[in-house]
């Protein structure tokens, strides 16, 4: 007699939410994916480890690029959708498993934890004895809720995320090896009261390239499935936002131990994190690249990075470039300038001509707080549509400055999102794009670089943004007379 193969269903919603962002996420800043296009996303399903090891059933994904809270129809529609889907699968035959695609620092207005109230949700149609794994960003937040009602947790181990896919994976393979296994996997859980930006915890560099590196020691040890080192999401005010430890396994004893061990190792090394770039003001990185001999020379606009939940339409940076008349004489060296978002700008830029002056006022139609709308006189050097994320996207030279404006808000995070508008950063004495640590083909493509300390709601000097619903004490926010207690906690 032939085995029944296990029902998996997959679903997920993920977003990265800055609270201190006026950004709203609605439905279009959401990609959906559902069907077969779920199933292919994920390469274990396609022709690895865990292809043809369960009924594979689609339910409902949806993903935002990173920005401010959900707004709570959009998040109840998505939700939705996964809740029906799984509501029916339930009632075609149940399930045996969940796989959770989730990033975890999620906010939804008027939701204390969102990821939360999506796990509870979810249990409450498919019930206690479905076994649930889910990947997550280490950027994401651990609470209670998700950790109780999630029996596999993992999340990425490389920022940047070179390694999300294979987290994904790994995801799927443990909640495929746990159903082979039989019996329930547990978790030990430790939450550590640090709470840094990412940009100070790259495993680029120490000490979290060594912290990340004894996971893979730790998940060797018996009765251990997976260990998972968050480091938290520092861009939101929420008592969730803190670093985490979640080891999950069979031993209560073992997962215990290293749940504590990890937690200890990531407390004792909290005065040893640093920026993973040379931190400096927007005047020193401009200086430092107009001297640059070996060039690109990178900027990050570090405070309106999109790619961690700034809004991207912040112009303090443009606006202060402008004001450089190094950058804006006639003859001044190339400078690509990535970029800002205005609808209204890119509909009147519509009707020039290339190569025509123009003037335009642009920016800060959500974030106005660092600086207003920018007024922007030059040469309409190109026009672009149909860009996935930005729509229309139009670059203006003003003498040697490149003003990227876009029509939605986009992410200039890889070589080719400038290549694909004719702009060649390899060719730019100076690239500057909001970004915290670089991303990998811009990381290659640097001869030097800058990560600005800029404003914006993703601000790398946290005491400016004003936290004060997270737990304390918190460090860097406060002095500790005592070690904290990193007892681990079983679930």
């Amino acid at each position: 007699m032939t085995q029944r193969l296990p029902r998996i269903a997959i679903a997920g919603m993920a977003i990265e939410s800055s609270t201190f962002s006026p950004h709203r996420a609605g439905a279009r800043d959401f990609h959906r994916v559902e069907g077969d296009a779920l199933v292919d996303r994920y390469a274990t399903l396609r022709d690895g480890r865990s292809a043809g090891a369960a009924e594979w059933l689609p339910v409902y994904y949806a993903r935002s690029i990173p920005g401010g809270a959900v707004l709570r129809d959009t998040y109840d529609e998505i939700t939705g959708r996964i809740l029906a889907g799984l509501r029916d699968l339930m009632a075609e035959g149940g399930l045996d498993g969940l796989f959770l695609d989730i990033h975890g620092a999620m906010s939804v207005d008027g939701m204390e934890d969102a990821e939360g109230d999506l796990i509870t949700s979810i249990r409450e149609i498919i019930g206690p004895d479905v076994l649930v794994s889910a990947s997550m960003d280490l950027h994401g937040n651990v609470s209670d809720a998700l950790v109780s009602q999630i029996d596999i947790l993992t999340c990425f181990r490389l920022a940047p995320h070179e390694d999300n896919w294979e987290t994904r994976d790994r995801a799927i393979d443990n909640l495929v090896d746990a159903l082979r296994r039989g019996g329930r996997p547990r978790r030990a859980h430790v939450t550590v009261p640090i709470l840094l930006p990412g940009e100070k915890t790259s495993t680029r560099v120490e000490p979290a390239k060594s912290l990340y590196a004894r996971i893979d020691e730790i998940e060797k040890r018996p009765g251990i499935i997976d260990a998972a080192i968050w480091i938290g999401y520092a861009w939101a005010d929420q008592p969730r936002c803190h670093g985490a430890i979640v080891v999950s396994g069979y031993d209560d004893t073992a997962i215990a131990a290293a749940a504590e061990e990890l937690g200890h190792a990531f407390w004792d090394a909290r005065d040893e994190f640093e920026f993973v770039g040379p931190p400096g003001t927007l005047a020193e990185g401009v200086d430092a690249g107009l001297a640059a001999v070996e060039t690109p020379y990178f900027i990050s606009d570090s405070g309106d990075n999109p790619g961690a939940g700034g809004t991207g339409d912040v112009t303090w940076t443009l606006a202060a470039l402008l004001e450089d008349d190094r950058l804006t004489a006639e003859g001044a060296p190339t400078v690509l300038v990535a970029s800002i978002f205005d609808d209204q700008a890119i509909a009147g830029l519509r009707n020039g001509v290339i190569g025509d002056q123009v003037t335009i006022t642009a920016g800060a139609r959500v974030d106005d707080g660092p600086h207003g709308p920018v007024a922007i006189t030059g040469v309409l050097h190109s026009l672009h549509e149909g860009d996935p994320d930005a729509g229309g996207v139009a670059v203006i030279r003003i003498g040697g400055i490149h003003a990227i404006i876009t029509e939605y808000r986009k992410a200039f995070h890889d070589v080719a999102d400038f290549t694909s508008i004719g702009l060649d950063p390899l060719a730019a004495q100076i690239v500057v794009t909001k970004i915290g640590y670089l991303e990998p083909t811009l990381y290659e493509a640097q001869r030097g670089w800058t990560l600005a300390l800029t404003p914006g709601g993703v601000d790398q000097a946290l005491e400016r943004l004003g936290h004060h619903r997270i737990r304390r004490p918190m460090f860097p926010f406060d002095a500790f007379d005592t070690a904290p207690d990193l007892t681990a906690r079983l679930f």
